[in-house]
């Protein structure tokens, strides 16, 4: 199995502007002091390396990204997406532009699981290019029942000048139920109620032996209480746990309780007591930027060092762009 991110910022997108990017040409440069490349080859080699020593962070050569929240699970026999934040806009012109010898260019259905039905989630819907392809089924999950009719409401008048019923591809949706294993495209999937305002739901994906969660809007306090430890289960043995984490700690008990999010230390408890093989922290604070994501991943690293020493978790932070095979 595979995930692709599309969209990894959350709340809203967070755009980047040219005085951002100038700053990471100067770090990219000044790291380069003294070389002299003879073709463009040479310079993405240079960066390459540099990166992987670490004498220059990610945060000068590339960028966590805009979108909201939207992956994709490859793996299955069609196609498997989470959530549709404006990162499914993305996703959908990739898939435009694959060619006839792709594997998947005979695919046509498209099966989008929905954590909850916040704006942030919901909002690139109108942009994905599959949904006014005639031909194409779009099979749209969740566990709200109000599923279809914010859908809807989004494109009615005065919102959007495209009403969902415009769209030519056949879309329906399905309100699941919860707990309950279904098999969908190739997978087992099962969901799981969350601390959210509206409530959110958590995904389980299994297939040939491997698990990948995805658990983003889900609030936990700053201790695994009773029903935090009831996610254990849940997470159990993931190979891979996209886990939300907009928020450093004091930020999640203090003045942003309540909002329904969590922190990268309840990320790095959570992935520890439910040995999880592999953590990647979800829906990026849109305020932060590259430079301050930088750092909150670093204190993320040194705070399971002084959880577990011995922990082989690998933990990572979610980018547009980002891929992880399982």
């Amino acid at each position: 199995m595979k995930v692709r991110f599309w969209g990894t910022r959350g709340s809203l997108p967070a755009s980047i502007s040219s005085e951002a990017i100038r700053k990471k040409i100067i770090r990219a440069l000044g790291a380069s002091k003294g070389l002299i490349f003879s073709d463009d080859e040479g310079i993405e080699t240079f960066l390459n390396e540099a990166l992987a020593r670490g004498d220059i962070p990610f945060s000068a050569v590339g960028t966590y990204g805009v979108n909201t929240s939207c992956i994709e699970v490859e793996g299955g026999n069609e196609y498997v997406i989470c959530d549709a934040g404006t990162g499914i806009r993305d996703l959908g012109n990739h898939l435009l532009s694959r060619g006839p010898g792709d594997p998947k260019s005979n695919t046509s259905v498209y099966n989008i699981f929905m954590s909850h039905l916040h704006w942030d989630h919901i909002q690139g819907f109108p942009f994905f290019v599959p949904a006014y392809q005639e031909g194409n089924r779009i099979n749209i999950f969740g566990l709200h029942e109000e599923l279809e009719r914010a859908f809807v409401s989004q494109q009615e008048y005065p919102f959007f000048p495209v009403p969902l019923s415009a769209m030519n591809a056949r879309i329906t949706f399905t309100v699941l139920e919860a707990e309950r294993e279904y098999d969908i495209a190739g997978f087992r999937v099962r969901a799981k109620r969350q601390s959210h305002p509206g409530t959110s739901w958590g995904y389980r994906f299994e297939k040939d032996g491997k698990a990948i969660v995805y658990s983003t809007d889900s609030e936990h306090k700053g201790e695994l209480g009773r029903d935090d430890r009831s996610f254990f289960p849940f997470f159990k043995d993931a190979d891979l746990l996209i886990f939300e984490a907009q928020y450093p700690l004091l930020d999640a008990i203090s003045s942003k309780e309540n909002w329904g999010h969590s922190s990268n230390i309840m990320a790095v408890e959570f992935s520890v007591e439910a040995k999880v093989k592999r953590l990647c922290i979800f829906h990026n604070e849109p305020t932060f930027d590259d430079e301050t994501l930088d750092k909150f991943l670093d204190d993320t690293r040194r705070y399971l060092r002084i959880y577990e020493e011995s922990s082989s978790l690998v933990i990572d932070l979610a980018y547009d762009g980002l891929v992880i095979e399982v």
